[in-house]
């Protein structure tokens, strides 16, 4: 019987080569239509869920242009590394039952399938023929008028092999050079004129028959990649070509078929465009090694400003091609270093001209190489379109340099608010570095840093004319700054809580704020009096906005609050007029679509629900999302809306269907915020994982990413012997100290993000660390070697703490576990379920019997140890509790928490003994001295205390961080007390006095960069460089 019809039919470009993991993401999210939450995180097991669906359902999906991810030269149908998943892609889709089909188009045979090949097995191949004699000539024919007997087009056909892309490009010649005469053309090519073995001959050929300019023009085509207008070509030329004969080579190029119109820009086809690259790869490896650069110098192998996706093929492509020939052929990666080092000193002191983009080349190629590129000198060289995002440049020369078209790491710390002008020219964020943003939109490139706030950047907001920027943060504050300048213009203060949202009117004449204090406060922008302060929520209200100007009720309110509710302000009167419920979480996040017809809401539930704003029913509820939805926004046309979760995803829905269109991946962490572009055609995330990234919504790629980096010095632990001193940092590095001198002994990489945990074993030997990358590692510490990790978290690893006696390291996640290790093995002894969300701190007694656990769910969990039964809750905070601590005589347990307070706790029983009060934000760590008569306490106010234990007194304030404190520890003989902080530094203060004795820093990185009459850089960026350690700016 025949086959049904195909339920899903996908086609996917190859061309660009992306990896398998993307492409496995990109089928399964297109098959379960965007319903799929968790995707895995291995290979098997995203080929899992694909088979999953090519069962359930019979789907068609096209693998096209799939040479791109083999091997070139004799070894034919081999994967290119790093492709090899592919391989077993395709494997397991041949072994597989299943009632889909997969075709897979390529001009070379992937190695690996022969064995289920055949006419009864699952997999079938098709050698295409070429073009009979009547389909060439009708090609032929749409080139115009040829002369030419039955024989001789008969003849022609075979010579060619009836290969379309050879015809067309012959046809070219023989229209341009024999005026359409067939015959006189082969009589030509009998005397060797035109023969060729394959359509790579007949390329090389016509390419070598081109003129400079015209071959210029076609490098460029390939390594953009992208359809080019003559103005982007005309931008990446090195000298200036009149446009007319640019236009004139591109014309030419076009007649001989070499390159095509796509859109308002040309391209080429994917088998020329391979032919142009391996020329280029060849053209650069020879002038590295014969010391003769022309194209090295003439043209960009990598742009840093091109979209994510294209900067990252012409990587894979160009770059790492060209530094595999250059290994083959000098022989090791420092003797690539002197060619270049050479040829680089040649060129210094040239005009822009005559150095070109050598330097950019030469720094982008050393990315490649397994060297340390620290201390190279660049100075006086222009290094145009270096990609220096996460590159460690320590002591590196660009004095004299030109750096246009650099893109360097910006001091970014975790994003939490974004949102663009209404003209949709700049782009402004705020972090957790205290700072308001200013971008340019379409180029990344920072503008203005407005400083001002001492706590988190909550909010940020436009005024609906663009002159004004509202900031609202941790700090209790909000305030207005000049668009222009970032100067800053008001401080409206009144909140008696930290300030988490804010929303201009409409008309732009009043601000709304939303508060830690269960409160929103209405301010007239012009004067920064408070107008109103409404009050009707029970807990923090977390998000605002305004319903347009064209909803009936004019100046519409919306709050949404922790109290699972949304009220609907009067903002005339302050009444609250309607309160709307069905949520299960904090409401983050409300919009209204731009007619005022609907409201959006996002919540901690993972939900998001659209309300009809006449009648206020709950028209819909979507649940596509697996953590908290922190962001909404409705599209301009108000045709779809969008939303970023905790699940590190953004999605867009269709409101009318009720359906996801489409899931963005590529955020590490936590997606903040959203904002869409004006013109509806992309939109920005901002994340945990310090990025902010550009989204085309249409293709659903990533434009850009502009990439963070702080030193925050997380979490610290001193060795039991008191000979080291560990710091955690969110550079993903744990760094070594002797505490006593202040020297970085070494950092320990391995990490994949933010490390939250460190801790040493009782013998010292031993150094745990924990991460939000969801892996414990354990390290030598003699030696910084990495001996185990462990695995088996789903989410964020936020604390970790090793037994004191047996090999067992405890570590507290996001995923509301506890997780008992055997060091020893790696195998997981325990998995401790019982608190109701994110572990945040643990701690074991010392004798060892008991583990303390806390977390955000306002509770500390007692564990028998010996069993991993729960033995007791104990409650009173009112808030999340971030820090436990046993007294050195295990009867006494200390918590610090974001309610402001320390709690001393019996153990014996669990009552609250104490409440310890002083600091004015949150807790974040505290500590008994070893002798047990103190406590130490590290907070959100930037102090650490010293308490007396007995009394209950604050008997010292330890003053000097300029940040958050995020953690303490006291020294084993307890003199010292060390602290982390964010303002990325680590103190050592005297327990006794409370005197800072040492201040360490981390080699930050771009740490001695020297910048000296270095151009191309605006002053935001050299103010950001700065920050990152650079000198002479």
């Amino acid at each position: 019987s025949p086959h049904p019809p195909f339920t899903h039919i996908l086609w996917r470009s190859l061309r660009n080569a992306p990896s398998p993991a993307d492409i496995l993401a990109d089928l399964i999210q297109s098959l379960s239509r965007q319903q799929e939450r968790d995707l895995p995180t291995t290979l098997e097991g995203r080929l899992g869920r694909l088979l999953h669906y090519l069962r359930q359902g019979r789907c068609l999906v096209l693998l096209d242009n799939a040479e791109s991810i083999l091997q070139s030269g004799d070894r034919t149908g081999r994967y290119r590394a790093g492709f090899e998943g592919y391989g077993e892609v395709l494997r397991c889709v041949a072994e597989t039952a299943h009632q889909s089909c997969v075709i897979v188009t390529s001009r070379e045979k992937p190695k690996g399938l022969a064995a289920f090949e055949g006419e009864a097995l699952p997999v079938r191949s098709l050698q295409l023929v070429g073009l009979e004699n009547p389909d060439s000539r009708a090609l032929f024919n749409t080139k115009g008028g040829f002369q030419a007997t039955e024989a001789q087009w008969q003849m022609l056909a075979d010579r060619y092999g009836g290969n379309p892309l050879a015809l067309k490009i012959v046809a070219s010649s023989i229209r341009d050079f024999f005026d359409g005469d067939i015959a006189q053309f082969l009589a030509v090519s009998q005397q060797g004129g035109f023969l060729f073995d394959d359509i790579r001959d007949l390329l090389e050929q016509h390419f070598e028959r081109l003129t400079e300019l015209e071959k210029a023009a076609m490098y460029w085509l390939a390594i953009n990649r992208e359809p080019s207008t003559t103005a982007d070509l005309q931008a990446d030329l090195l000298t200036h070509v009149p446009p007319r004969d640019l236009w004139e080579s591109l014309n030419s190029l076009q007649r001989r078929s070499l390159v095509e119109r796509q859109g308002d820009g040309l391209t080429q086809q994917p088998v020329v465009m391979e032919y142009v690259i391996c020329q280029l790869i060849d053209r650069i490896g020879d002038e590295i090694v014969g010391q003769a650069p022309k194209l090295f110098i003439s043209h960009a192998l990598t742009k840093a400003q091109a979209k994510d996706y294209v900067r990252e093929t012409q990587i894979n492509l160009i770059l790492k091609p060209v530094a595999d020939q250059l290994l083959s052929r000098l022989g090791s990666a420092p003797q690539i270093v002197v060619a270049l080092q050479q040829l680089l000193s040649g060129l210094r002191g040239g005009t822009p001209l005559l150095m070109g983009y050598a330097g950019g080349n030469s720094l982008n190629l050393l990315q490649q190489l397994p060297v340390d590129i620290t201390g190279y000198d660049f100075s006086g060289l222009t290094v145009w379109q270096a990609y220096l995002q996460d590159v460690k440049l320590h002591g590196v020369n660009f004095a004299g340099a030109d750096l246009s078209g650099c893109v360097f790491t910006e001091s970014l710390g975790n994003v939490l608010a974004a949102t663009f002008c209404p003209s949709g020219q700049r782009l402004v964020t705020g972090d957790t570095d205290c700072q308001v943003r200013v971008w340019d939109a379409q180029t990344g490139q920072l503008l203005l840093i407005c400083r001002g706030h001492h706590n988190w950047v909550r909010a940020v907001a436009y005024s609906p004319t663009s002159q004004l920027i509202a900031s609202c943060g941790a700090d209790q504050s909000i305030r207005l700054w000049n668009s222009a300048d970032g100067v800053a213009v008001k401080t409206l203060t009144g909140h008696g809580h930290e300030v988490f949202a804010i929303a201009f009117s409409p008309d732009g004449q009043t601000l709304a704020s939303a508060g830690g204090d269960n409160t929103v406060k209405l301010w007239d922008v012009g004067t920064g009096t408070c107008l109103q302060t409404l009050v009707g929520h029970e807990n923090w209200v977390r998000s605002l906005a305004f319903a347009p100007l064209a909803h009936p009720d004019t100046l519409l309110l919306a709050s949404g609050g922790a109290d699972h509710q949304i009220h609907l302000w009067d903002t005339a009167t302050g009444e609250c007029l309607r309160t709307l419920t069905g949520h299960n979480g904090w409401v983050h996040a409300l919009a209204f679509s731009p007619d005022g017809q609907l409201l959006a809401s996002g919540s901690g539930d993972g939900t998001l629900k659209l309300w009809d704003c006449r009648s206020w029913d709950c028209l819909a509820t979507y649940t596509g999302h697996s953590g908290s939805v922190y962001s909404v926004a409705f599209s301009p046309t108000g045709d779809w809306l969008i939303s970023s979760s905790g699940d590190r995803t953004i999605k867009l829905w269709d409101w009318h269907t009720d359906t996801c269109l489409q899931t963005l991946y590529g955020h590490q962490n936590e997606v903040c915020a959203v904002a869409v572009h004006p013109n509806g055609q992309r939109l920005v995330g901002v994340s945990l994982d310090q990025t902010v990234k550009l989204w085309d919504i249409a293709t659903g790629h990533c434009l850009h990413t502009w990439e963070g980096h702080t030193d925050w010095a997380l979490p610290v632990a001193f060795s039991p012997d008191d000979r080291y001193l560990a710091s955690g940092s969110n550079d993903k590095t744990v760094v070594l100290w002797d505490w006593q001198t202040g020297e970085q002994l070494r950092a320990l990489s391995g990490h994949g993000d933010f490390v939250y945990g460190v801790a040493f074993s009782a013998d010292s030997q031993i150094l745990a660390s924990g991460s939000t990358d969801c892996t414990a590692r354990l390290w030598e510490v003699e030696t910084g070697r990495c001996i185990q990790v462990l695995q088996g978290h789903g989410d964020w690893i936020n604390a970790i703490a090793f037994h004191p006696s047996a090999a067992i390291l405890a570590t507290g996640s996001a995923d509301c576990t506890v997780k008992l290790w055997d060091c020893a093995t790696g195998q997981c002894l325990y998995s401790l379920s019982q608190h109701a969300a994110k572990v945040l701190g643990v701690a074991f007694s010392p004798d060892g019997n008991l583990l303390a656990s806390c977390g955000a769910d306002q509770t500390i969990q007692l564990w028998d140890i010996a069993t991993g039964k729960p033995l007791k809750t104990l409650t009173g905070h009112d808030s999340r509790v971030w820090s436990v601590a046993f007294s050195p005589c295990g009867r006494t347990l200390a918590s610090g928490s974001t309610d402001r307070s320390i709690r001393l706790w019996d153990v014996a029983t669990g009552d609250c003994i104490q409440v310890l009060r002083g600091h004015t934000n949150w807790v974040f760590a505290v500590a008994f001295s070893p002798d047990g008569t103190r406590l130490a306490s590290a907070a959100h106010d930037h102090t650490m205390r010293i308490w007396d234990v007995a009394t209950g007194d604050c008997v010292q304030i330890c003053e000097g961080h300029q940040h958050l404190v995020s953690s303490l520890a006291f020294s084993a003989d307890g003199d010292a007390i060390a602290t982390g902080s964010q303002d990325q530094t680590v103190r050592i203060w005297d327990a006794a006095t409370g005197e800072c004795l040492r201040v360490l820093i981390a080699k930050r990185l771009y740490e001695g960069m020297n910048l000296s009459g270095a151009t191309g850089l605006t002053p935001a960026t050299r103010a950001t460089l700065q920050m990152l350690g650079a000198i002479g700016v």
